[in-house]
């Protein structure tokens, strides 16, 4: 008899396992796999997880908790991607990482369910060197992992006809202020950065405790603009560095206006935000446009 129970589902695969084998012939690749496959049971192993299956170059994993699966999957992805044999013409081999909490049915030392699919298409999303995972399981990670994701993309999950929200992992500690288990502190003297965002009636503000905001029409951003012209995500603003970046995942791109005159546009791209001014979201900002995200950076 199956038992119901919530969990964190994690796949981990080797990217391009089927060149490796082209490239290195089959003793020296199924041996490069192998040792990959016991970097990721390792890591699932020392981080609360158990290893369900392994299947040619891929991982099967589950963690009572959202936390004890990005530790794992943080430490698998550091570990590969500086172990000494594992280079191929002098570049690291890479893996791809997805993870997703739900419910899930436990039985004969397998887990079936929906949580399970819907884990294994997060690592579909996934390229070489990425951990992505969804809303569901970014809602029950500590303040500290929380820090440490980003809003991608929304997607819909074939047979559950939802959406599901995509977030990327920040596992390098180069890539995000605070990661797990360690906090990159700014350098002693230098003034930290806030930036305030205003639209309508809404008022956030991005920091350390805050470093990164989606903005789309869709509901699940943490500020939603409606509009023809905006797409569900449609730009993301993270603080890197003490420096303020917009990041427009759009298909009209995004218009900065500063007060002193500057005009930018940003599509598929990024730009920082110093300053204050106006955003435009898919058309020039608009002073009397309720759309219209007024921002100013400002010294703590």
């Amino acid at each position: 008899m199956g038992k119901d129970i919530e969990l964190a589902i994690l796949f981990a695969d080797v990217v391009g396992s089927t060149r490796l084998y082209e490239l290195m012939g089959d003793l020296r690749a199924r041996d490069m796999v192998a040792t990959c496959i016991e970097v990721m049971r390792s890591a699932t192993e020392q981080n609360q997880g158990t290893v369900i299956k392994t299947m040619g170059d891929e991982v099967m994993a589950t963690f009572p908790t959202a936390d004890a699966a990005l530790n794992a999957a943080a430490q698998m992805q550091q570990q590969i991607s500086t172990h000494s044999q594992l280079k191929v013409e002098g570049q690291p081999v890479a893996i791809r990482i997805g993870c997703h909490f739900g419910p899930v049915v436990l039985e004969s030392r397998d887990v079936f369910g929906a949580t399970v699919h819907t884990a294994n298409r997060m690592t579909s999303q996934a390229k070489a060197g990425q951990i992505i995972t969804t809303g569901a399981t970014v809602e029950r990670l500590s303040p500290q992992w929380r820090a440490a994701v980003r809003q991608i993309d929304i997607a819909m999950i074939r047979g559950q006809g939802s959406e599901v929200t995509l977030y990327e992992v920040l596992w390098q500690t180069e890539d995000v202020t605070s990661m797990v288990p360690a906090i990159a502190t700014l350098a002693r003297g230098t003034r930290q950065m806030r930036l305030r965002l205003r639209c309508q009636d809404r008022e956030i503000l991005i920091d350390e405790a805050r470093p990164n905001i989606a903005i789309g029409r869709a509901e699940d951003n943490d500020l939603v603009v409606k509009g023809n012209l905006i797409s569900r995500l449609h730009a993301r603003i993270e603080i890197s560095r003490n420096k303020f970046v917009l990041i427009d995942q759009s298909t009209n791109g995004t218009f900065v206006q500063t007060s002193d005159g500057e005009e930018a546009f940003v599509r598929r791209d990024s730009l920082q935000i110093k300053g204050e001014g106006m955003i435009g979201l898919g058309r020039l900002p608009d002073r009397d446009s309720p759309q219209t995200i007024r921002f100013i950076c400002e010294e703590i």
